[in-house]
Parts: structure tokens; sequence; C-alpha cells
């Protein structure tokens, strides 16, 4: 008997767990909820930290759906 390669299929996604598209959604939307706290004025003491974290957010975000859109 000569073997064969086992079939490459793609797992199922665990049930409750998001696809990329729903995760990168998802962290959209929590990157706009934070810039919203943001400029109402809260945290005003980790204002310039949270505003780089969210430019970095949305920069590996960006980066996230480039990658995913070469798949």
């Amino acid at each position: 008997m000569i073997p064969t390669a086992p079939q490459q299929t793609p797992a199922p996604e665990p049930q409750g767990q998001l696809g990329l598209d729903d995760l990168l959604e998802q962290l959209r939307q929590d990157r706009l909820w934070l810039l919203r706290q943001i400029d109402s004025g809260r945290w005003p003491q980790w204002r310039l930290d949270l505003a780089a974290l969210e430019r970095e957010l949305g920069q590996l975000l960006d980066q996230a759906a480039e990658r995913a859109a070469e798949r």
C-alpha cells in the first residue's frame, strides 16, 4: 500500500471563537471606544500614553488587514 499525504483541510473554528475578520472588526470597535474615551477627557493623566497606544493599535490593525487580504 502506498502512503498518501494527509488531506489538509482547515480545522473548524471552535464554537465561541471569532474568525479573523470578526476579530479585526472587534478590535476596531475597541479602538474607537478608546478614542472616544480619550476625546471625552477620561483618564487625563494617561492621555498621551493612551493616544500613542491608540495610534499603534490602528497601525497594527491596518497591517493585519493587509496581510489577511493577501491570503
